[in-house]
């Protein structure tokens, strides 16, 4: 997806039509440069937009929303639930990824945020064990706190809409990433492509190191089959395929070791097997530190292609069958 520039200030109504379709990288309006600020330019949107309410991180420490988290500092911040079952482990295993990508920047130039929307079950113990199954680095908090604090933020940060609630998740896979002293911010989708999202945070912060991403149109059109395409943006951040284990098992030889008919399932439905109790289900997330198989919405044909592609990967890397050396 595109990034979005938008201005949080605006009011609730206005956020979403905002946040619609725009050239990528546009500016906000009204947003400020450093130049202005250092003239004396008020920040509308600072510490009297912003609520200073207290969270608590991973490691029990207390912390004021605006004093400690967003004040001088450039931010990415998303909610998340541990609880979820369906985009957020993807969420945070594509942020994981960016994390890796944007390297020593981390706790330095930018700070990841994530912050639960499911307070009551979420206590710092839970998030911590969390962040250790996705094996996050430094430079990124896991927040919980009071619910109406928790609510407060999600609205003025522009991470919660009057749509969430038909969600299956309860919220949208959305990343805020702020410059906040400046007063601009950009909406990108959590689960983008990660290489795309540091070049497009690093052009939007003005990291002149940074390598430009391509933009999508000038991009040639991918060579790929829609399994190969699925598997990279729905699979593969928590996924190899001959490359060894990440948040989940190496895929390799996956389409010889289970039936197809039960592969074909636990693709489409992973939460449900899960829960009816299914042995391999069971077994596959007591294994891999209760990380949840993440339901991606996929359809009947999305599966197909999906598996067929493992397949083809699978015979692909199958050793040669020896010829007979019998003479008859």
């Amino acid at each position: 997806m595109r990034g979005v520039l938008i201005r949080i200030g605006v009011a609730a109504a206005l956020l979403a039509a905002l946040a619609g379709p725009s050239r990528a990288h546009e500016v906000a309006s009204g947003s400020t440069s450093p130049a202005q600020t250092q003239q004396g330019f008020t920040n509308r949107w600072g510490a009297d937009y912003f609520p200073n309410a207290p969270l608590v991180t991973q490691d029990g420490r207390t912390v004021r929303f605006y004093d400690d988290l967003l004040k001088g500092k450039s931010v990415a911040i998303n909610v998340i639930y541990t609880r979820c079952r369906d985009e957020c482990p993807l969420e945070t295993a594509r942020m994981v990824q960016l994390q890796r990508v944007l390297g020593e920047r981390m706790g330095k130039d930018i700070f990841f945020y994530s912050i639960s929307i499911d307070p009551e079950y979420d206590t710092p113990k839970v998030l911590k064990a969390y962040a250790e199954k996705y094996d996050v680095g430094p430079g990124w908090l896991f927040l919980t706190g009071k619910t109406e604090d928790v609510k407060l933020i999600a609205k003025k940060i522009g991470l919660s809409r009057g749509s969430d609630s038909a969600n299956r998740d309860g919220h949208t896979a959305s990343l805020m990433v702020g410059d906040v002293d400046a007063g601009q911010w950009m909406r990108h989708s959590a689960v983008d492509n990660p290489q795309f999202l540091a070049a497009s945070i690093g052009t939007f912060l003005g990291w002149r190191d940074m390598k430009p991403g391509r933009n999508y149109t000038e991009a040639r059109p991918l060579n790929v089959g829609q399994g190969e395409y699925l598997f990279g943006s729905r699979c593969s951040a928590c996924h190899t395929i001959g490359q060894g284990e990440k948040i989940g098992p190496d895929l390799a030889g996956v389409t010889a070791r289970r039936e197809r008919g039960w592969l074909a399932r636990y693709v489409q439905q992973p939460d449900k097997l899960l829960a009816e109790g299914d042995p391999i289900a069971k077994a596959l997330f007591e294994k891999y530190n209760d990380a949840r198989m993440p339901n991606v919405n996929l359809g009947g044909a999305d599966v197909e292609a999906v598996l067929v592609f493992l397949e083809s990967r699978d015979r692909a890397q199958a050793p040669p069958r020896k010829e007979s050396t019998s003479t008859r």
